[in-house]
């Protein structure tokens, strides 16, 4: 078992982390996460938004349903959980191999230029391939982490725990204003129910309800949608570009606290051996079971009662005082911890040491890995590609997951065999260090 921790280096030039130096389980969780989270993008990818509302409102006993049920109880948002978590993790492993040394450059211009160069790939990934970025909002993220890179454990976790009760208090309040409309909505049916003039205020509290509880897919709209997505390029770019910014703006506002909360909790995990393998299995095991054991459940709730239950909406903000949201992170973190033990027990197993180490490559080369997905998967759908959006059906879309991760896996083997990095990983180095890094194996 590989159980080294890089050291800080003594030499006075910084440098990456060499090959040797790697922490082969943070790099096969990391492949994981990795392929795991195109589980959550290959809708976005290949299909309509309109297509949720088909599957869900069922019937329930077909393919395209069971498949979202699988989906949405053990993988929704938990990959990108457990790889924000690594990102988390990575902050405390770039800083820990390099040290300030005078006259030269500091670990915190190091740190924050390796950021922002995170944040400029982000926003090019963002506008001209695919608009389902999450490197731009991590590079951002990321910068609110070096003041705690030597926090201690146990202060992470409290910081996690605050920022996950901001988003969960965040959202709750967001419920209340929907609340507040269906009880505006119910006094203006019993006025009218009593014969009561309605007041102009009133009219319009009824149809902003209205509007809420008969939201569906815009078939004008949806057809629309997949004109363009089948068009070239050009048009492609010119129909997401407006949206591409509030989309960019929302995360920021909306999903910081989130990430901030998985990032925490992945710099503790790390700090206390939990990536790099030091815990005993019986502490795996017993995380394992916590984890799978209350975020299934969970997850099986969310699923049930938050996403099914609420297709009825009217009924659903009358019945319920709390969103069923507001247990959506304690599933996320739970099962990513699962995940994360599930993944760690079976290279300790070594049943399937190839798997393993097909995994490792994929997680060292995460970054070229996440861009190609996206490059991968806008060519086969998108019309200036091979046209396919909108024309597989949802269970579908996750053989196209698979022929990917099968891809990914060997090229990344390969690819390592020769060089030390993947591509976009010696770029990133190269611009970090302004300088450029060696990339064939000696």
């Amino acid at each position: 078992m590989d159980t080294n921790i890089p050291q800080p280096i003594s030499t006075e030039t910084a440098r990456p982390v060499a090959s040797e130096e790697r922490i082969k389980t943070i790099d096969i969780v990391r492949g994981v996460a990795l392929l795991g989270i195109l589980l959550m993008n290959i809708p976005g990818f290949g299909i309509d938004g309109s297509m949720w509302f088909t599957v869900i409102r069922g019937p329930q006993d077909t393919t395209d349903f069971r498949t979202m049920a699988v989906i949405s109880i053990f993988f929704e948002d938990t990959m990108a959980g457990l790889f924000a978590m690594l990102f988390g993790a990575g902050m405390i492993l770039f800083t820990m191999n390099k040290k300030d040394t005078q006259g030269g450059v500091t670990v915190a211009e190091y740190y924050y230029r390796r950021l922002l160069w995170l944040v400029l790939f982000g926003i090019t990934h963002a506008y001209l391939i695919w608009w389902g970025d999450i490197l731009y909002f991590y590079g951002l993220t990321g910068m609110l982490l070096y003041p705690f890179r030597k926090t201690p454990a146990k202060w992470l976790f409290l910081l996690s725990i605050l920022c996950i009760g901001i988003v969960i208090l965040k959202g709750q309040l967001r419920y209340n204003e929907t609340r507040e409309k269906r009880a505006a909505y119910h006094e203006t049916v019993k006025a009218e129910k009593a014969g009561k003039k309605l007041t102009a205020g009133q009219q319009q509290d009824k149809t902003i309800w209205l509007e809420i509880e008969n939201r569906r897919p815009d078939s004008a709209r949806t057809k629309r949608n997949i004109s363009k997505m089948r068009s070239d390029y050009g048009t492609i770019f010119n129909y997401r570009l407006p949206g591409q910014s509030k989309s960019n703006s929302w995360e920021i506002y909306h999903g910081i606290w989130r990430s901030l909360c998985l990032m925490f909790i992945g710099m503790a995990l790390f700090s206390i051996g939990f990536f790099s393998n030091k815990l005993s299995t019986s502490a795996y095991v017993m995380a394992l079971i916590i984890g799978y054991g209350i975020g299934i459940p969970l997850g099986w709730v969310m699923f049930s009662k938050g996403w099914v239950g609420s297709l009825n909406f009217g009924v659903y903000v009358d019945v319920y005082r709390v969103r069923h949201g507001a247990l959506n992170d304690f599933r996320m973190v739970l099962l990513s911890l699962g995940h994360a033990c599930l993944i760690i027990l079976v290279f300790r197993s070594r049943i399937v040491p190839w798997l393993m180490k097909g995994l490792a490559n994929v997680g060292q080369m995460a970054f070229t890995n996440y861009l190609m997905q996206s490059i991968i998967c806008t060519l086969f759908f998108y019309g200036y590609g091979l046209g396919y959006y909108n024309q597989l059906k949802y269970h579908q879309l996750f053989f196209i997951v698979g022929a990917v991760w099968i891809f990914q896996i060997i090229f990344s083997s390969i690819w390592l065999r020769y060089y030390q990095f993947g591509p976009f990983e010696w770029l990133w180095r190269s611009l970090t260090y302004w300088k450029r890094q060696p990339m064939m194996k000696s």
